[in-house]
């Protein structure tokens, strides 16, 4: 699969990653908010999910017991709907000329699956190559965050929140450790790709920082 928008179109395609409780939420909400302010019109997005087809998949991955499925099992779930969500939303929103704001992507199977489940980044890296050949972003920011905070973060977001899309966060420390370090080689391997950025810092200096990667890696986005 290519990447599918025409040559001459102005469409980007931007994820955010990082472990739980790092801010993407949050973040997406900001850049998204530059971005229309920009006189842009970004569609904004999730994964698993983004796509009818793609939502539906998604409780059976953030739902339920810890243990709900074999680590395979659930890389292949997650690129299932990663399939449906590129071809139902995203694609044909890059084909228009729109920006794209994912929260959530491939890196992140591979960070989950392959580091977190031990299922290896190469298994994971060939599976994306099948099921979306060359397809990629054009920029990945990855928030980091230190495994504690991350986690005290997010308990306090389902505390307020209520319980529900909490299956991997009930993953323990050790697994969380192996992700935030999967995420840290992924930007390694893919440095023309990926920008780490330290989320430890104030909402506020965490959004400067990605509008600066944005204007500086893609060119045209919010001043």
């Amino acid at each position: 699969m290519s990447r599918g928008p025409d040559p001459q179109s102005t469409g980007k395609f931007i994820t955010l990653e990082g472990g739980e409780g790092a801010g993407k939420s949050t973040q997406i909400r900001l850049l998204a908010d530059a971005l229309k302010s920009a006189g842009r019109n970004p569609v904004i997005t999730r994964e698993p999910g983004g796509a009818p087809a793609a939502e539906i998949i998604r409780s059976l991955l953030v739902e339920g017991a810890v243990d709900r499925w074999l680590p395979m099992t659930e890389a292949l779930l997650h690129f299932a709907a990663r399939l449906e969500h590129v071809h139902a939303t995203i694609v044909p929103a890059l084909d228009a000329g729109r920006w794209v704001v994912s929260d959530r992507f491939s890196d992140s199977t591979v960070a989950y699956q392959g580091y977190g489940h031990d299922l290896g980044q190469t298994d994971m890296v060939r599976l994306h190559s099948l099921v979306l050949g060359d397809f990629q972003p054009d920029l990945t920011i990855i928030l980091d965050i230190p495994v504690a905070e991350g986690l005290a973060r997010a308990g306090r977001r389902e505390a307020n929140e209520g319980a529900g899309e909490d299956r991997y966060e009930r993953m323990g420390q050790d697994f969380h450790q192996r992700l935030r370090d999967g995420f840290l080689d992924v930007a390694r391997r893919n440095p023309e790709r990926c920008a780490v950025v330290d989320a430890t810092q104030s909402p506020e200096e965490v959004h400067q920082t990605i509008l600066s990667l944005v204007e500086r890696r893609l060119g045209k986005g919010p001043s």
